[in-house]
C-alpha cells in the first residue's frame, strides 16, 4: 500500500511517500479500515522532530487521526459490519501504525462509527482535538453551566471545538485569536467575547470582561509563553489545564489566588495502554457524534491535502498560524 513514512528525525522532508506491506488482521478482534482521509496535528509535527515515544527503529508512519471503511473483520469481531464508515484516534506514535496511509488494523474496541452528516475528511480531523477539548474543559477542568472560560488559541484545531463543547455546556467564552479574520471567524462558532493578542493586552482584557475577576477556568494551548499571564487572568479559586510542558514559572501568585493547576495529555492512555481511559475516549467520541448530526458541533478544515503532500502540511502547521485542522486524503476514497 502507499503510506507516509517518516525516515528519520527532522525537517519535513524526511516524510517519504512509499510502497510498505498493507497491514494484516493478526487477532480475533481486529478490523481492517480502508483510510480515506488522516487528520494532521502538531503532536505529528513534534514526533517528526525530536523522534517516536518508543523504543524501535524506524521507518514509522505517523498519524492518529484516522477516518474510512471497514473492510475486513478478525473471527470474533462483532461491534461493526463490512461496509461501516468509522473513526477513531490510534496509533501513529511510534509503536502501531498511524494513519498517514491507505490501510490501518487496530482492535474494533478503540474505533466508532462515524457522524452520518460529515464527509471522511471532516470526521478525520476531529478526534484528537475532541477527545483533547472535552477533557480539557471538562474533566480536568470542571467547567460548569454559567461559568466564564479564557480558551487560547480559539481559532486552532483544539481552541475551535473547545469554544463549540464549552458554549454546548451554557459557559461564557472569552477567547484569543491573532487576526480580525480569526476573530469572525471564532464568533461564528460562539464566542461571547474575542481578545486579539496582537493588539490588546490579554490579562487586562479578561479582568476588564470579568468586572475584575478573572475567568473561572483558563484552558491553555500554548504552554510556557501564556502561562505566567494566565495565573493573573484566572479568578481566585479557579483552574488553570494546559496542554504543554511548562517550565521555570514563579507559581506565589498561583498559591495566593488557591488555583487548581493541571495538565490534559490525551495520547496518556495509548502511550500508557490505559485501556478504560481509552474507552472512555471512545464514550467522548460517540457523544460527539450526536452532537455532531444534531448540528450543535461542526468542524473547520483549513487545508484538504492529498496524502503525498504530508510534508507540505506539516511546514503549514508549524507556522503556528493555521484555522481549524489539516486533513490528508486519499484520492481514491
Amino acid at each position: 500500500m502507499k503510506a507516509i513514512v517518516m525516515t528519520a528525525t527532522g525537517s519535513p522532508d524526511v516524510l517519504q511517500y512509499q510502497d510498505i506491506p498493507e497491514p494484516q488482521i493478526a487477532l480475533p478482534t481486529h478490523i481492517k479500515v480502508k483510510l480515506a482521509a488522516a487528520g494532521v496535528n502538531p503532536v505529528d509535527t513534534k514526533i517528526r522532530q525530536n523522534g517516536i515515544f518508543y523504543d524501535q527503529p524506524l521507518p514509522a508512519v505517523l498519524g492518529c487521526d484516522g477516518a474510512g471503511t471497514v473492510v475486513e473483520m478478525g473471527s470474533s469481531a462483532s461491534r461493526f459490519k463490512l461496509g461501516d464508515k468509522v473513526w477513531f484516534c490510534h496509533g501513529g506514535l511510534g509503536r502501531e501504525q498511524g494513519n498517514y496511509a491507505e490501510y490501518n488494523v487496530l482492535d474494533e474496541r478503540w474505533v466508532s462509527l462515524m457522524p452520518n452528516s460529515l464527509s471522511f475528511a471532516e470526521a478525520a480531523a476531529l478526534p484528537l482535538v475532541l477527545i483533547t477539548a472535552w477533557g480539557g474543559l471538562f474533566d480536568r477542568g470542571g467547567l460548569q453551566q454559567g461559568q466564564t472560560v479564557l480558551i487560547h488559541a480559539g481559532a486552532g484545531g483544539v481552541g475551535h471545538v473547545g469554544i463549540q463543547l464549552a458554549k454546548h455546556k451554557g459557559a461564557r467564552v472569552i477567547t484569543t485569536v491573532s487576526s480580525e479574520e480569526k476573530a469572525d471567524f471564532v464568533r461564528a462558532l460562539g464566542a461571547d467575547e474575542v481578545i486579539l493578542y496582537s493588539r490588546d493586552d490579554v490579562v487586562s482584557s479578561v479582568l476588564s470582561l470579568t468586572e475584575g475577576k478573572g475567568a473561572d477556568l483558563v484552558f491553555d494551548t500554548v504552554g510556557s509563553p501564556v502561562f505566567k499571564e494566565n495565573i493573573n487572568a484566572t479568578a481566585h479559586f479557579g483552574r488553570i489545564i494546559t496542554l504543554l510542558a511548562v517550565d521555570n514559572i514563579d507559581l506565589t501568585e498561583a498559591r495566593m489566588r488557591n488555583l487548581l493547576m493541571g495538565f490534559e495529555l490525551m495520547l496518556t492512555p495509548m502511550l500508557r495502554d490505559l485501556d478504560e481511559a481509552r474507552d472512555k475516549h471512545v464514550q467522548i467520541l460517540q457523544q460527539c457524534a450526536l452532537w455532531i448530526d444534531d448540528g450543535l458541533l461542526k468542524p473547520h478544515i483549513g487545508q484538504e491535502l492529498p496524502l503525498q503532500q504530508a510534508a507540505k502540511a506539516h511546514r503549514l502547521i508549524e507556522t503556528g498560524h493555521t484555522t481549524g485542522k489539516i486533513v490528508l486524503s486519499l484520492a481514491e476514497s
